[in-house]
């Protein structure tokens, strides 16, 4: 199978996971303030527990420090241990409150009455048939980014712009997780219903303009776009638009 071909496969079973997941993690509920220190999660980006949090954390427009704990990962999971007494996951490691916690109901609950000052909304809150569903949407993805893969490891985290429910930048996300790559994970959520669509085809025709002085703003000034997934290294100076580029760059530089 070509790589392209094999792309867009693995593309298809990513947007059949943001369908089984309703799309969560792609409008912001509350643009919120960005907290004085990073909050951290020690994550697997194909389990369906890390994957409600990282929803939350998309509707917060919350900025967070991922350290990747795959399956058979060496790199962060005896970290996370000694943080919170033993490998489970999702691990929300907040250093403006001295919080560590577990359980991704409780993260959210925190998240949003931290964060926002209030409660979870409907949306987010949890359902009894969610478990079976998130399991569901993992195998969409064909369980992508819950194992480790053999790597190189980066002097300095990467930066990845992105939002939850973008299909493209599960994929990428999914990548650095296998490869144990640290990474701050910058939310660039939707702000308004009229940017809803793909970049390149929103709902609301002609130019794009974000909402002034939010996020997608900021990140238009710099781009002259909109556009996820968006990957920075600081260890190379790479920048890189476009989820096909992004995987090749990632395997070429530190997978084995």
């Amino acid at each position: 199978m070509s790589n392209m071909l094999s792309h867009n496969v693995h593309l298809l079973g990513s947007v059949a996971t943001s369908s089984l997941t309703a799309w969560r993690g792609c409008l912001v509920v509350k643009n919120v303030t960005q907290p004085e220190k990073p909050i951290v999660l020690y994550d697997m980006e194909g389990c369906p527990y890390c994957r409600r949090v990282r929803e939350a954390l998309t509707a917060l427009n919350l900025d967070v420090d991922i350290r990747p704990c795959p399956k058979g990962g060496s790199v962060f999971r005896a970290q996370a241990e000694a943080l919170g007494g033993r490998q489970q996951f999702p691990l929300l490691a907040d250093q403006n409150t001295g919080t560590v916690m577990y359980e991704s109901e409780e993260i959210i609950e925190y998240l949003f009455r931290q964060y926002a000052g209030q409660p979870v909304p409907a949306y987010y809150r949890g359902r009894v048939w969610q478990p079976v569903l998130g399991s569901v949407a993992s195998v969409a993805s064909a369980m992508r980014g819950l194992r480790v893969s053999p790597g190189k490891r980066p002097e300095q985290p990467l930066h990845l712009w992105s939002f939850e429910g973008s299909p493209f930048s599960r994929l990428v996300r999914e990548r650095l997780c296998e490869l144990e790559i640290p990474y701050t994970l910058h939310n660039l959520g939707k702000e308004h219903w009229t940017e809803l669509g793909p970049a390149k085809q929103r709902i609301k025709p002609g130019p794009y303009t974000p909402i002034p002085g939010g996020k997608r703003d900021a990140f238009f000034q710099v781009h002259k776009r909109v556009q996820v997934p968006y990957l920075e290294d600081p260890n190379t100076g790479e920048g890189l638009f476009e989820s096909a580029r992004i995987l090749e760059y990632l395997d070429t530089h530190y997978g084995n």
